[in-house]
């Protein structure tokens, strides 16, 4: 192993355990391509807001929420999942990384790419330029993370991207798309063809609001929101899934069990698992 950058982070063992139950069991870390793929990955959906359930200040605007604790876990996250995916609105606003930089892993201390998760952004419209100049391209080169995935709808995503995606092992999906949105079931059934066996989804606001909707919450297994101690104002990108309503009455969306509150400092990480996940493994089983 290699001395780790300046910016390799260390989240301690003392906060590990407390993270642990909610994430994929690292048996579950396989990039190898078989039939016997499952149907879906395990899915964690993490994110951090405000106190008033903001994610930025207003769309298009990066804000920083997460303190240097829950920032660590969040990249000790990523060190455990296969993928992590965001969608084309985070990925133009941030020009995110996309990888790993916990202490010990491939490019910060570690052999190649070892524990390095594939980025991949949804961008349906072929909105994102990704280019030479992207940070997520970047590190690929640099050899500190893994070539980006890109998911677009059929025709929509240039040649000259395709360029840029590939030269660093990246590839580019095609799907379809139905009224303009992208069916997450198909999503993630790309990936698992793909020898994904764990994904971590960071956002943005529309990839969150849809995944906690009536009709994606079974395909979350894992819920983990960094809750930071700031008031961002009206306008902001809020968490706030469409209502849902059943036999005509309005009911709460979804709810999370077997519940955690973590403090990481200044900010609260909730842990939970998602009721509508159980009920789709229970329906599953039964059939």
């Amino acid at each position: 192993m290699s001395n780790p950058p300046r910016d390799a982070l260390h989240f301690p063992q003392s906060d590990v355990q407390h993270i642990n139950p909610y994430l994929p069991p690292q048996s579950t870390r396989s990039h190898s391509t078989s039939p016997s793929s499952p149907p879906k990955p395990y899915v964690t959906l993490t994110f951090a807001n405000s106190l008033d359930s903001s994610l930025s200040l207003s769309p298009g605007i990066q804000t920083a929420l997460s303190g240097p604790q829950s920032k660590a876990m969040t990249h000790y996250l990523r060190s455990r999942h296969d993928a992590i995916l965001i969608g084309c609105g985070t990925a133009i606003a941030d020009d995110p990384s996309l990888n790993c930089r916990i202490d010990g892993v491939g490019g910060y201390g570690g052999a190649g790419l070892e524990g390095q998760p594939r980025p991949v952004v949804v961008d349906p419209n072929g909105r994102w330029d990704v280019s030479d100049a992207s940070k997520v391209v970047k590190l690929a080169r640099e050899g500190r993370g893994k070539g980006v995935w890109v998911v677009s709808a059929k025709g929509s995503i240039s040649e000259e991207k395709k360029v840029v995606v590939e030269s660093v092992g990246g590839e580019a999906f095609e799907l379809e798309v139905v009224e303009g949105k992208m069916d997450w079931k198909k999503i993630l059934n790309v990936l698992a063809k793909e020898g994904i066996r764990s994904v971590m989804i960071e956002g943005g606001g529309a990839v969150i609001n849809g995944l906690l909707s009536k009709e994606n919450m079974g395909l979350v297994d894992s819920v983990i929101v960094t809750i930071a101690p700031v008031w961002l104002g009206k306008g902001g990108v809020q968490v706030c899934p469409d209502a849902r309503v059943d036999d005509g009455k309005r009911v709460p969306v979804s709810r999370l069990r077997d519940v955690k509150w973590v403090p990481l400092g200044e900010d609260v990480v909730l842990c939970g698992r998602s009721i509508d996940a159980q009920a789709a493994a229970l329906e599953s089983s039964s059939r």
